[in-house]
């Protein structure tokens, strides 16, 4: 373990050193810790890089008549009777309206007449960038109309490196190329509704155990090499920095022992020079634990609250010297710049209108939702379906005369108002008995009904829920089918007269504590029963996360297999398109599914306070680069559903694979044009093309997902750098062209702290899934 881990540390040239110590007994003192995050200062100052040339101009002459309580306002939230999560105080006499930044990446939350969308984990599952777009359109419509300045995600952190971390689900995939694209599309479709888009949680949030200080034992740390954070945990917030997101969220943990919102390394060395960030960072909600070190560091707004460490004791610090009042114009301009940028000084509505604390008090009523958002919200419940196994034609179902339908998340929750229980924090699932007592083991399952979104800030409000049982009850009605339901029994008794049996369970995960399992055993024994009485035993899950098989899946019986994700609020009426074969599923994992925890290693769960750590919890990312499948790849370990992996009702077929260089491109090892949002500007250049042909060869139209891998010279073996996903009618073929950057083709290289084109072989794959490449060839830089 111990060579393993410096091996990977040999990457901490630019870190410093000292992550190990000779100590045997428990650390209590801090600065045994001081150096391992190196200091960058002082703080960047926005330049108004690209496009926000305009807002700078704008915004550098309202500061310019500010006083400096007005600017030191800017910087720190307030308290209103609003359900804004967070507001920033109006200044009327420079007609600066405020800002209001409210909860989530998902949605709008705590307020009515609003939509619940499919959730990150289910974008993910989509593959599909358009559509990734539109909701976020959509999403930034609902914002904008509630008088939300600023939308507090996408979430490309946590990535995914612990598969039991409670947020995985609120964001994309923990592949970071494949979240990273998504995340670019969230960003440019929420800011072109002038809705901010606050990226987060910057940087190494992968777990939630032990993720705020506690007593006296801190947050953990994040201990990251320099190679990992670039090639890995950096990446996806890079593309998010280039779509121009106006604001990224520091994060509530260490990182290298440093605390997220006070990382100079991080913020003002990777953030605001690397990769060239205009826009404003924000702390996470009570994630600030210094005054003076948070600002020089490079964090601009606190939230909740500006106290207890800014506020007066910031006005005080700019008087006396301790934060030069640069640092503190910076941090203004860069939030007025992005007030600008949004054009929210000109027509936003009013601040926080309809969004009031208590929504059982009378108040404004202003409807979010749109009749326009119907068709992406049901598209987007749709294609967080992914279907994995479809044995003897089980799907589509041909005309059915008797469904049983099994299992507790199949029925809507039983109670949905304000301030019931769960009702704004994705809760609503949550049966009395599944509620964590102090101390007790958190619940795997939500066994109130069905689950359309994890728990926690990410959750979002339904205007109504199609559960499974709801749609499949209308079908019936409309097919002249008969149904039989138990939602609650582990051991039903199945009329042998039916046609099929849809057991439909959920693996629950939310923000505030990390998964205590991959799978139940009162699910995995519900499945059993069932398949032991119905030859057609289909199952579904609502799965905020990885939800191992193993223990049902070779079951004869079991036919069919769907993980649904987190679909929203359309879920059983997308559920019930795919089952009745009205659309074609085209779902695919944004994740790995192995056989067996043992299979992650050190990777299934989150690290604990231990030892002479006890008070000082580290989480050492030993493993580097290789997390999923890059590190089952690398072991030989074969899962039971690949990364990439989904099937159809049609089939489909690849050939005609195409690899050139671009001509008179730029192929010196290091890029060097100046740097713009999201780093050098030539490491956005194409240097290679890839093109294939996919071709529909089955007897229904449907879309399939053609990924693009590269093995980049010492390197995994292979590695996600493109995906694209027509749609074919029978019969029918298409090209599908891949541009490969010198990004995608380049590997961080800690001595020359630069991105890296080897020269040598690279080699290129592409097919329908990560462990389905037909298409095999190699490109030579």
């Amino acid at each position: 373990m111990l060579s393993t881990f410096l091996y990977v540390l040999t990457g901490l040239a630019a870190w410093g050193d000292g992550f190990g110590t000779a100590a045997q007994s428990i650390i209590t003192d801090d600065t045994t810790f001081y150096g391992q995050s190196p200091p960058v200062y002082p703080s960047p100052n926005g330049t108004g890089l690209g496009d926000w040339a305009d807002s700078y101009s704008k915004a550098r002459a309202l500061v310019a008549q500010m006083t400096l309580e007005e600017k030191v306002n800017l910087t720190g939230g307030i308290t209103a009777d609003s359900s804004c999560s967070g507001i920033i105080s109006p200044i009327e006499r420079l007609n600066f309206t405020g800002l209001c930044l409210s909860d989530a990446g998902n949605g709008v939350r705590t307020t009515d007449f609003a939509s619940s969308w499919a959730s990150g984990i289910s974008v993910g599952a989509s593959w599909n960038r358009e559509l990734a777009r539109r909701r976020a359109e959509g999403m930034a419509g609902e914002f904008r109309t509630k008088g939300v300045h600023i939308a507090l995600g996408p979430v490309v952190g946590p990535l995914g490196r612990i598969t039991t971390s409670g947020r995985n689900w609120e964001g994309f995939s923990n592949d970071p190329y494949l979240c990273g694209a998504l995340a670019f599309e969230t960003v440019q479709g929420m800011q072109s509704i002038g809705v901010a888009t606050s990226t987060k949680h910057f940087i190494g949030n992968e777990q939630e155990t032990n993720r705020n200080p506690e007593g006296n034992v801190t947050a953990v740390s994040s201990n990251i090499d320099d190679k990992t954070i670039h090639e890995l945990y950096l990446w996806p917030f890079q593309d998010a920095v280039k779509a121009g997101t106006g604001n990224i969220m520091c994060s509530y943990n260490r990182v290298n022992n440093s605390y997220g919102c006070s990382n100079s390394k991080t913020l003002n060395g990777l953030l605001k020079t690397e990769l060239g960030f205009q826009g404003f960072v924000v702390s996470d909600w009570g994630a600030q634990h210094a005054g003076v070190a948070t600002a020089l560091a490079g964090l601009d707004m606190v939230m909740p609250h500006a106290s207890p460490y800014w506020g007066g004791n910031l006005t005080q610090a700019v008087n006396n010297g301790s934060v030069p009042e640069s640092r503190l114009d910076d941090m203004a301009t860069r939030i007025i710049a992005g007030w600008y940028k949004m054009g929210q000084d000109q027509g936003f509505p009013a601040l926080g209108q309809g969004m009031p604390y208590d929504l059982s008090a009378p108040h404004q009523r202003v409807i979010a939702k749109s009749p326009s958002n119907k068709g992406v919200l049901l598209q987007g419940a749709v294609e967080s379906h992914v279907l994995v196994k479809n044995v003897n034609n089980a799907l589509p179902l041909k005309s059915p005369k008797l469904i049983s339908l099994f299992g507790y998340s199949a029925k809507s929750f039983d109670q949905y108002t304000p301030w019931a229980g769960g009702w704004n924090g994705g809760q609503e699932s949550l049966a009395p008995s599944d509620l964590t007592p102090a101390g007790g083991d958190a619940t795997q399952i939500a066994a109130n009904g069905t689950l359309i979104s994890g728990g926690g800030s990410g959750a979002n409000m339904p205007a109504y829920v199609s559960s499974p049982a709801q749609a499949l009850s209308q079908r019936a009605y409309e097919d002249d089918t008969s149904l039989w339901w138990d939602f609650h029994s582990g051991n039903p008794k199945v009329d042998q007269s039916s046609d099929a049996c849809i057991v439909v369970g959920n693996a629950f995960a939310t923000e505030g504590w990390d998964r205590v399992g991959l799978h139940d055993d009162f699910t995995d024994a519900l499945i059993n029963n069932v398949a032991s009485q119905c030859n057609n035993t289909i199952v579904v899950f609502h799965n905020a996360g990885v939800r191992l098989v193993d223990q049902f899946i070779d079951h004869p019986n079991v036919t069919a297999l769907i993980f649904a994700h987190l679909p929203g609020q359309d879920s059983g009426r997308a559920l019930t398109s795919i089952l009745y074969g009205d659309v074609n599923p085209s779902g695919k994992l944004p994740y790995s599914v192995p056989h067996n925890e043992s299979d992650y290693g050190a990777l299934q769960n989150e690290t604990h306070p231990d030892g002479i750590y006890e008070l000082f919890p580290q989480s050492d990312f030993s493993e580097g680069i290789y997390i999923d499948y890059r590190a089952f790849d690398a072991k030989n370990i074969t899962p039971r559903y690949e990364f990439g992996f989904g099937l159809s009702y049609t089939t489909f077929e690849f050939s005609g694979l195409q690899i050139s260089a671009v001509e008179g491109a730029d192929t010196s090892k290091y890029p060097s044009k100046p740097i713009v949002e999201g780093g050098h500007e030539d490491l956005w250049d194409d240097l290679a093309k890839v093109s294939a042909t996919v071709t529909n060869t089955g007897s229904v139209a449907g879309a399939e997902v053609a990924q693009l891998y590269v093995g980049i010279p010492n390197g995994p073996v292979k590695q996600l750098r493109g995906f694209a996903k027509p749609v074919l009618q029978p019969g029918n073929s298409t090209v599908v062209d891949f541009q490969l950057t010198r990004r995608d083709l380049s590997t961080w290289d800690v001595v020359a702290q630069n991105w890296l084109l080897q020269g040598g072989d690279y080699s290129i794959f592409v097919g329908p899934s990560s462990r389905d490449l037909p298409l095999t060839g190699t490109l030579t830089i």
